[in-house]
């Protein structure tokens, strides 16, 4: 009751009770960081988790690494091995052009996804541990899940 009367004089944070939002996700995988983006603000951003390889474009099946550029987060998925996985429109047609060049296979299922099922909930989790996915805590990954929809661009820098 305290902090709903302390919320409508105005002496608490309003975002504490507000659902986070965004109209683009930002990736800079350098920095390990995903930010929520909205009417081109930061709204929040989260430390990641990337493949064993981090840096360099996504070439091909295996490599590890995360794809850069600009692509589409198309669907949710729930039941997925992690928990919660938001689907990156993964390869796009510039990366299987490239990928038909080189006479490889360029890989799929790129996904924002949290912890495996297996491992519950972690406080922390291991540096580069995905096959080129971005992984972030279960609890992020709710609040992520819940602050875009499908059809929210991403863009991944390097």
């Amino acid at each position: 009751m305290r902090a709903v009367l302390l919320c409508l004089l105005g002496l608490w944070p309003a975002l504490s009770f507000a659902t986070l939002s965004a109209d683009m996700v930002v990736v800079k995988k350098s920095s390990y960081s995903l930010t929520l983006m909205k009417d081109g603000k930061e709204v929040k951003r989260y430390w990641v988790a990337l493949g064993p390889a981090p840096m360099g474009h996504k070439q091909r099946e295996g490599d590890q690494r995360t794809p850069e550029g600009r692509y589409t987060l198309d669907y949710k998925k729930s039941n997925s091995g992690f928990y919660k996985a938001i689907h990156i429109n993964y390869p796009n047609l510039d990366d299987i052009k490239r990928a038909n060049e080189l006479g490889v296979n360029p890989g799929g299922m790129i996904m924002i996804h949290g912890q495996r099922n297996s491992l519950g909930d972690r406080r922390v989790q291991p540096s580069n541990w995905t096959n080129g996915c971005i992984a972030v805590l279960n609890h992020e990954m709710d609040e992520i899940w819940n602050a875009i929809e499908p059809g929210t661009p991403i863009i991944i820098e390097p």
